[in-house]
């Protein structure tokens, strides 16, 4: 497959390291000859100086031949140019990053075909909506939904009140059993567990479960005394602050404290219609924490734009009582370090946006991809095509490569876990678990008329 990516800024330079590691063909396109340099030494993959809205560029880089056309620069004009560009000269398919919420109407996706724009995305948006989903549930490090629901994965860390450590998974985990373990983070490695695995005091256990079992599973990993998130202060007044303050739900309280007076203001005028309160301070003050009620506070959110600030802040909330903490970390050779130190949940935007990218790369019928920064890997939700391979025997003959594994799968909009004797069926969501960059693999399971 052939990707063209215009912009090698976080997202996009991310992204083409992700890309050099699944061997495409991908060619990064940037006008700042300093942000290209060494690129095409450390990974596979071409760079090209140049603007991504030029034609000659965009010709020099094959766009006529494309599979994929990604614009990440910072300027979202720039994006949707390129994107129509790249279109209108061969490109199969675009994705744009935009900053305009107004864009992401449902009513405007027709429109915004017809000018060869396939897909927006608007990392914000998505940093939000994973924020305040981990909000609504304060004993949850990463939460993800499938079909509205029908299936959730649940990332857990556990602690010593679990009643589920040191017995193997094999005892735990049955076909009958509400729940499945699809993952152990531990210290620095990953497990795709087997039935002899067992799980450990601090492991992060990945849960797929249904939702009426959420409170089962709150119960056996010994959350149960976590107090549910009703005030909520958040450090930094970025877009995604903004975002957050916007969907979180009406019995919360939310507080953002904004060092930048003028930015004070702009935010009272965007969230003039939702009950915010804007505090200009310094949201590293412990004073000024303690005037604002961090003792009664369940949830402190770090969404400034340095990342050892947020680590450090939500450490600081940790010893001031604050049970979840979420931290913005953009640079990834920091989350290593941010979960030794425990400091709760992680987000990182250029992680999202990568994973909503790379879905469309894929051949199959791919509804969702999350990538999970933690443990090095992917879940998808693939569509079981009519005669595709993963239709044919059951889960346990299927042949799925090391580090695979699927969770459940949704049936006529009703969620499923499954064992080695699940037989999935055409027209079934899985949820597949996916180890160290295998989904490429995978899809070919899910395709229809695929030759062996």
């Amino acid at each position: 497959m052939k990707i063209i990516i215009g912009g090698a800024g976080a997202v996009g330079t991310h992204l083409s390291k992700l890309l050099s590691k699944d061997h495409q063909d991908c060619v990064l396109i940037d006008d700042n000859i300093d942000r290209l340099s060494g690129l095409e030494s450390r990974y596979d993959l071409m760079t090209l100086h140049g603007s991504p809205t030029s034609i000659q560029t965009l010709k020099d880089a094959g766009v006529e031949h494309a599979d994929l056309f990604v614009g990440v620069t910072p300027d979202e004009s720039v994006n949707m140019n390129a994107c129509m560009i790249a279109h209108a000269l061969g490109a199969k398919k675009t994705v744009a990053r935009i900053d305009n919420y107004e864009y992401l109407s449902p009513n405007l996706k027709t429109f915004f075909d017809q000018m060869g724009l396939n897909s927006l995305i608007y990392p914000e948006v998505l940093a939000a909506h994973d924020i305040t989903n981990g909000l609504k549930m304060s004993w949850v490090r990463q939460r993800w939904d499938v079909h509205g629901g029908a299936l959730i994965m649940l990332g857990i860390k556990l602690r010593e009140t679990c009643e589920i450590l040191n017995q193997p998974l094999r005892t735990l985990c049955g076909p009958d059993d509400p729940y499945h373990i699809v993952a152990i983070k531990r210290g620095n490695e990953t497990l795709i567990p087997g039935g002899n695995d067992e799980l450990r005091v601090n492991d992060i256990a990945y849960f797929m479960t249904t939702r009426e079992y959420i409170p089962y599973i709150r119960k056996i990993s010994g959350k149960e005394h976590y107090a549910d998130v009703k005030n909520v202060i958040i450090m930094g007044g970025s877009k995604t602050a903004v975002r957050v303050a916007l969907s979180a739900p009406e019995y919360m309280n939310v507080k953002i404290i904004e060092i930048d007076e003028q930015r004070c203001e702009r935010l009272n005028e965007l969230l003039n219609e939702v009950d915010t309160m804007i505090i200009h301070g310094d949201g590293r003050d412990i004073g000024l924490l303690q005037d604002e009620g961090i003792q009664n506070t369940q949830a402190f959110v770090a969404l400034t734009d340095n990342a050892e600030t947020n680590i450090l802040a939500c450490l600081t909330a940790k010893r001031l009582g604050v049970r979840k903490t979420i931290a913005m970390v953009e640079n990834l050779d920091y989350v290593e370090m941010a979960e030794s130190l425990d400091i709760g949940t992680i987000i990182n935007k250029k992680t999202l946006a990568a994973g909503h990218i790379y879905q469309m790369m894929l051949d199959a019928d791919v509804t969702n991809v999350r990538s999970l920064m933690m443990v090095d890997s992917d879940v998808a939700e693939f569509v079981a095509a009519e005669g595709s391979r993963v239709t044919k025997k059951p889960v346990k003959d299927l042949g799925l490569p090391f580090g695979v594994t699927i969770g459940g799968l949704v049936r006529h909009e009703q969620g499923i876990l499954v064992n080695g004797n699940t037989q999935i069926e055409a027209g079934d969501s899985v949820m597949v678990f996916c180890h160290e960059q295998n989904l490429k693999k995978v899809e070919k399971y899910f395709k229809a008329n695929v030759l062996w």
